[in-house]
């Protein structure tokens, strides 16, 4: 959602039931109050990813492991490399985020 410049105050009375749900909803989708109000308000659609965080993870490490075989192979230090796990490991990471993309939610 791209920021614009917030010149204005909008004021409502709610419940302090409604207002706890809205909070909770919020800080699960890393927005401020005022942001997730809006953009619900708006018909934007707010996407929690669950579980990103671990192929993140997943990823960046196989990357790093990656990128020590290319060093090493510059070296002159490894000729011949089996990649049949990085291959796995980069065919599962696809059809995770692959998975996540597909289940958007309100």
């Amino acid at each position: 959602m791209k920021q614009k410049m917030k010149d204005t105050t909008f004021s409502i009375r709610i419940s302090s039931e409604n207002l706890e749900t809205i909070k909770q909803k919020a800080r699960q989708a890393h927005l401020s109050q005022g942001n997730y109000v809006t953009a619900c308000c708006l018909g934007q659609q707010i996407v929690i990813i669950d579980g990103l965080r671990e192929v993140l993870q997943e990823l960046r490490s196989t990357g790093n492991n990656l990128n020590q075989l290319v060093t090493l192979a510059h070296m002159g230090r490894v000729t011949a490399a089996n990649l049949d796990d990085v291959i796995r490991v980069f065919s599962e990471l696809r059809d995770a985020l692959r998975a996540i993309a597909e289940r958007k939610r309100w």
